[in-house]
């Protein structure tokens, strides 16, 4: 453990530490990557803190990797890094191993969201997953920040060159459905 640069350029969440595991430093740790003990194969992982961490071992368990770091010897240092976020830059990622409809979270930020018509909806500001699918943090100038649904749905296309986004507003829950009209009577569907 030493210490580094306060931020990253480009940071992309590689991980959380979770609780001690045994006596001699090492934490469970939450992993981001495809394959969870990759967890260290891109370079120091940094704290938000300015702290950056070498990956010595990485081993896998239920749920979780277990990982040991260079300076952190004992349960009490191992304990202390409950609840910790772990960076990468996003340049220490490989892009030859991306299929052509890959890519990473963090290249999604920034990218502008238009409807078929051209109708700007925001840009992307970030990436969350409360635990019912990924949603994307629209946010345009003066407006208050929405998400939407990450679905093939909402989300039509991924245009990373141009910098943009097309979604469907209907599906995403922009906008409401023409089709529907609320003064209608309700009829059910005949099945």
């Amino acid at each position: 453990m030493s210490a580094g640069p306060a931020k990253l350029k480009n940071p992309v969440l590689m991980g959380t530490v979770g609780a001690a595991q045994g006596l001699r430093g090492e934490v469970r740790v939450k992993s981001f990557s495809a394959d969870p003990t990759a967890i260290g194969d891109y370079g120091h992982l940094h704290a938000e803190d300015g702290r950056v961490f070498e990956v010595l071992e990485v081993r896998e368990a239920k749920n979780v990797v277990i990982v040991r770091f260079r300076g952190v010897n004992d349960r009490t240092a191992a304990e202390a890094l409950n609840g910790l976020e772990l960076f990468v830059e996003r340049d220490n990622l490989p892009d030859d191993d991306l299929d052509d409809d890959e890519f990473y979270y963090a290249d999604l930020e920034g990218l502008e969201a238009f409807d078929a018509e051209g109708r700007s909806y925001g840009t992307i500001s970030g990436i969350f997953d409360f635990g019912a699918g990924d949603l994307l943090e629209l946010k345009g100038p003066g407006k208050r920040p929405m998400l939407i649904p990450f679905s093939e749905h909402a989300v039509l296309e991924i245009d990373l060159e141009s910098g943009r986004i097309l979604i469907d507003p209907v599906a995403a829950g922009l906008v409401e459905d023409k089709d529907d009209d609320p003064a209608a009577p309700f009829r059910p569907k005949e099945g």
